[in-house]
């Protein structure tokens, strides 16, 4: 397929619908569209395609300065507002936890906003309100910061420490791991914490959804 053409009608929801009152909120216009094209693959060829394809994605983004530009003055934020919002997108998607809900949300977001002007903060006001979590730090490390959180970890017999690093102040995304062959969810801040692990079976396992860095520091 063409992702242009899914990409540009994409733009009828987000710019056309729901247009940015400031170009540094320009992210609004093309995170959502870029995500919009992981929904088609999604939608036609199987959601293990539509995760291959987002993560795909994650090949273009450099990090190089803040996805918001500067207010008032007619500056745009880094090209990253494509596919790192996308994939901003597709990680508070894994903290929603519920497909059903987070398409509802996606939906809401066209019917709260229908033909208007909007903000950064209005957007991230209705996801916080609708998701049910605070994201105002998700927000401030994905869109105000050019760092990848650090999912830091390290094994001692049968503990696994675990922390964020190289993030905003305040950062406490939640987070899914495979451990000893359990899933389950760890909730890391900057200070470290614990969980048991299985000495016998001492594999930590990050689910890739998730936009960030794994770093094991065991040993250092």
């Amino acid at each position: 397929f063409d992702f242009i053409i899914i990409h540009e009608s994409g733009h009828e929801w987000f710019a056309n619908s729901i247009t940015y009152r400031d170009i540094a909120d320009m992210w609004i216009h093309e995170s959502f569209t870029n995500y919009s094209e992981n929904l088609y693959v999604e939608y036609h060829f199987g959601k293990d395609a539509g995760t291959e394809y987002v993560l795909g994605t994650r090949m273009g983004i450099r990090n190089d300065r803040p996805v918001i530009g500067m207010y008032d003055v007619n500056y745009s934020g880094s090209g990253d507002m494509y596919p790192k919002g996308g994939n901003m997108l597709h990680t508070l998607r894994q903290l929603v936890n519920n497909d059903m809900k987070w398409r509802d949300i996606l939906r809401g977001i066209n019917k709260e906003f229908y033909h208007q002007t909007v903000t950064t903060s209005q957007i991230e006001n209705y996801l916080s309100e609708q998701t049910g979590i605070d994201l105002s730090k998700f927000f401030d490390q994905y869109l105000r910061d050019v760092r990848i959180p650090v999912f830091e970890y390290s094994i001692i017999g049968n503990e696994l420490f675990y922390r964020w690093n190289n993030c905003v102040r305040g950062f406490d995304m939640p987070l899914k791991v495979t451990i000893s062959g359990t899933e389950k969810w760890l909730y890391p801040d900057g200070m470290w914490a614990t969980a048991e692990i299985d000495p016998a079976n001492p594999k930590v396992k990050v689910d890739p959804n998730f936009y960030i860095a794994v770093l094991n520091v065991t040993g250092r």
